[in-house]
């Protein structure tokens, strides 16, 4: 008789974003990240397979979820100008809060793959497509509701906001101030302002 799993996998893809960004992919040792996760090394490999097999599923799993509720916010928010000023300030929150942080950082990591792992830069351009074209749409209804000025291109801002998000995770690397990651989140969100 097999014997059952002694762990919540889901709950361990959780530990493991949490100590790969903190540590970095390279930065990870094989120690750190059973003890991280507290788990066997036979448990890591019959379950995950290798460190890498376990980072490419973390972050395939933190990129799904986050985007899933992004799109999910994005569509169900009444007002767009608000659904993009919440998303941002959810980042911010979790940015700004030490241990939710840790599991966000796993992104900062992942980048640092992408010019050397096709397959976390496949999931990179998967989520930017699908991420992009929910802000496109999100602002083009804004634009139609008058929410938003006409001057600007959505599909410019579309992306723009894309790659916004991963620069408060830069600087959430960069500095442990808060106050730094709220100013930055309140500039980016002036472009919404109309002229």
């Amino acid at each position: 008789m097999a014997r059952s799993k002694e762990f919540d996998s889901t709950l361990v893809l959780h530990k493991a974003m949490e100590v790969f960004g903190h540590y970095g992919y390279e930065g990870t040792s094989l120690q750190i990240l059973l003890e991280g996760l507290g788990i066997a090394r036979q448990s890591l490999y019959d379950t995950y397979g290798t460190k890498r097999d376990l980072f490419v599923k973390a972050v395939k799993h933190y990129i799904n979820e986050k985007s899933f509720a992004v799109v999910a916010y994005l569509t169900q928010t009444p007002s767009v100008k608000e659904a993009i000023s919440g998303i941002f300030a959810a980042i911010a929150d979790t940015l700004k809060d030490e241990q939710r942080r840790k599991e966000c950082l796993i992104l900062y990591s992942a980048i640092d793959q992408v010019p050397h792992d096709p397959e976390i830069a496949e999931l990179f351009e998967q989520d930017k497509v699908r991420l992009e074209q929910a802000l496109y749409e999100a602002l083009v209804r804004g634009q139609q509701r008058g929410e938003i000025g006409t001057n600007q291109d959505p599909r410019a801002l579309a992306r723009y906001f894309y790659h916004a998000r991963y620069a408060l995770t830069q600087a959430a690397k960069l500095t442990n101030d808060p106050l730094v990651i709220d100013q930055i989140t309140a500039v980016t969100l002036t472009v919404l302002d109309k002229e």
